[in-house]
């Protein structure tokens, strides 16, 4: 890697915002000891200090975060220096007592308080200035995975429907609705129903139980009754594309306020499918949603009696920290 390329600029704009420019290679940056100093307006004692505290602490592990790299220096010789990547340099920063370190905090403080308030926090100029490259790719990604969860695709699902003409929240269309759209969709994106995929794949035989998306070490009993952890990854990109691309269509239905019908926006759908090259559900559920989430508790149980047979990490740790000193004892 050529280190020259490794650089962080702070500074403050007119309207007095921090903003900070790094220029990355290998999705990192790496800076010495004196570039630190520089960057913070500290001491190079100082600057030790903190960087030696930070790995004393247990914060980050050095072996990881610190590389050596052959520079030239003022004498024209050549020498090995430790540099230190950007997880260091934003601890560094949390520690430093300086006007820019304070600058660099207020930055990081109004970037951690906009994730923790809407979930996210995005560099809206570095994406549009470089394309995003990969970046980019992965948060339309993981932007789509967001739209086809459930409860985001069912609220998104019944804000058009209301649009429709037949709309009444009084019947339970809408929920008879948002079962047909989804089970179009699955259908299309594996050739099976939500119902289908739940009942064929819940399996307490299986690792995790057959589920391949869940939040923790574990699924829980929820995340068993949702047909979209259990897709692999092709099918998982597939179904968002195909939420998205409908959605997307809906959306621009709803804004050129064309009258429209429920069954209309199932038309608009298989339409859409068909153009898409994908097999269309024609025929009603073989397995109701019932029989599904029975299944899929009962393995859940099964599952959950499995686990607990067997030995945790923690006693795995704790039976070889015993064995390790009976062979020391002999």
């Amino acid at each position: 890697m050529d280190i020259k390329k490794s650089e962080i600029i702070m500074y403050q704009t007119e309207d007095g915002k921090v903003k900070i420019e790094v220029a990355m290679e290998e999705e990192t940056v790496w800076l010495s000891q004196a570039q630190m100093c520089e960057l913070f307006q500290k001491s190079k004692s100082t600057i030790s200090e903190h960087i030696s505290n930070v790995f004393k602490e247990g914060e980050l592990g050095k072996k990881s975060v610190v590389r050596d790299f052959r520079i030239t220096a003022a004498d024209q010789k050549s020498y090995d220096v430790n540099h230190y990547n950007l997880d260091v340099i934003i601890s560094v920063g949390y520690r430093v007592k300086s006007h820019r370190g304070t600058q660099f905090r207020i930055w990081a403080t109004q970037r951690l308080k906009e994730y923790i308030v809407k979930g996210f926090a995005m560099n809206d100029e570095l994406l549009k200035r470089f394309g995003g490259g990969s970046y980019f790719d992965e948060l339309l990604e993981r932007i789509r995975d967001i739209r086809s969860s459930e409860k985001v695709f069912w609220r998104k699902v019944l804000d058009i429907y209301a649009t429709s003409i037949d709309y009444d929240p009084k019947v339970e269309t809408s929920i008879l609705f948002f079962k047909i759209v989804q089970n179009k969709m699955h259908w299309a994106a594996h050739g099976h129903t939500a119902a289908e995929i739940i009942y064929k794949r819940a399996n307490a035989e299986k690792s995790h139980m057959g589920v391949l998306n869940f939040i923790g070490a574990k699924p829980t009993k929820a995340e068993v009754t949702i047909a979209k952890n259990y897709l692999n990854e092709e099918e998982l990109t597939i179904l968002n594309r195909i939420v998205t691309a409908y959605l997307e269509l809906a959306e621009i239905q709803a804004i050129r306020r064309k009258p429209m019908y429920m069954i209309d926006w199932i038309e608009k759908l298989d339409e859409f499918l068909k153009m898409s090259g994908s097999d269309i559900l024609a025929h009603a559920d073989k397995i109701s949603n019932e029989i599904a989430k029975d299944k899929a508790c009962l393995e859940y149980q099964k599952y959950k009696n499995k686990i607990n047979n067997e030995v945790s990490e923690v006693e795995k740790h704790f039976l070889n920290t015993i064995e390790e000193i009976e062979e020391k004892i002999k």
